[in-house]
């Protein structure tokens, strides 16, 4: 009876060992199969994780081109600004420039048009004058006798004639000019008239050329 029981006790631990064992065995296999299955999922992690590292590395590099080319194009717009403004205050200066300028050429047109009509006015004149001149020396000719020439050093000379009932034709003579005060500047009488420094300054105080021409014909009539 002992036998047996311990024949059966022997067979009962064989059977337990043998299956502790089975379940060891088991149980280190799906261990090794979970490690593997570790692996490869922290292979197949650690790869994604990678990819993703290299897709944000190239997404904060490709921020930082962006953020430097919004940089680049915002100095190229202040740049733009910057000349725009310059241009803008050049174009008004420039505007201003000629506005002056053209305000400058309307009183220049004002003034020579005043010129103009003053000229225009003064040579009316003058030729009125002109006009009334030679009637007096047309006249003085005719009457007189008195012809003008002008010689050198800017001279006049008067030359009367029909003085001398005897020779109508011999002339008396003298000559004037303005000296460097405006004044008349009477020299060259022939014959020489004694009083001719007085006529000159009758003259130059009366301003009558008229009265000066009569005295000096009237002082060449009454020399002997």
């Amino acid at each position: 009876m002992v036998e047996d029981e311990l024949a059966l006790l022997d067979k009962s631990i064989n059977e337990f060992w043998n299956k502790f064992k089975s379940s060891v065995s088991d149980t280190s296999c799906q261990m090794m199969a979970l490690r593997d299955s570790y692996k490869d999922i922290n292979k197949a992690f650690t790869e994604k994780l990678s990819v993703k590292l290299k897709e944000e590395e190239r997404m904060v590099q490709m921020f930082l081109e962006y953020q430097n080319e919004i940089c680049r194009q915002n100095k190229l717009i202040q740049e733009k600004k910057d000349k725009l403004l310059k241009l803008t205050v050049e174009v008004k200066d420039k505007k201003q420039e000629l506005e002056v300028l053209t305000a400058n050429i309307q009183d220049l047109k004002e003034e020579y048009a005043r010129k103009k009509e003053t000229i225009s006015t003064a040579k009316k004149a003058s030729e009125e004058r002109l006009k009334r001149l030679q009637k007096s020396v047309d006249l003085y000719k005719e009457r007189l006798g008195l012809e003008i020439r002008k010689i050198y050093g800017d001279k006049l000379q008067f030359i009367f004639t029909n003085i001398d009932p005897k020779h109508p034709d011999s002339p008396f003579m003298f000559c004037l000019h303005l000296n460097e005060a405006r004044d008349y500047e009477v020299s060259d009488s022939a014959p020489q008239l004694e009083c001719l420094a007085e006529f000159q300054e009758n003259v130059r105080k009366t301003k009558n050329f008229s009265a000066f021409l009569a005295n000096v014909r009237k002082a060449f009539s009454t020399m002997d």
